[in-house]
């Protein structure tokens, strides 16, 4: 069993930067593709980015340019540079991590079988 922990929220102007990270526990995360989802207040969860164990990349675009997914294997550990942070960006944001995949269902979050229990990022304007 993955037990995932998010860290690096908070508070944060617009136009600034926040590290998000997801250490994991339980099992090494170099086989699974790990996703960040995001769920603001009153609205449904969505995804963000996602990277797999090869290092292949995968962003909604509403962050690409602005996000940077990476994934440090040797520490069991993802993380979520966000840059040029808006208001729009205030949400929760989740981690999670799943085995199987194809390149068209990454966004798919029914399909990730471990969550976080999330970190709220709240940028002000």
């Amino acid at each position: 069993q993955v037990q995932l922990v998010e860290s690096g929220g908070g508070l944060v102007q617009a136009g600034g930067s926040l590290r998000l990270s997801c250490a994991a526990s339980g099992q090494t995360l170099n086989t699974y593709l790990m996703g960040w989802f995001r769920q603001a207040s009153g609205k449904e969860r969505v995804f963000v980015a996602a990277t797999s164990w090869s290092g292949d990349t995968y962003y909604a675009d509403s962050v690409k340019g602005r996000f940077t997914i990476s994934r440090d294997n040797a520490k069991n550990t993802v993380y979520l540079q966000m840059n040029s942070l808006k208001p729009e960006d205030t949400a929760v944001y989740y981690c999670a991590a799943r085995r199987l995949y194809s390149p068209a269902s990454v966004p798919a979050q029914d399909l990730y079988d471990h969550w976080g229990q999330g970190t709220q990022v709240t940028v002000s304007s």
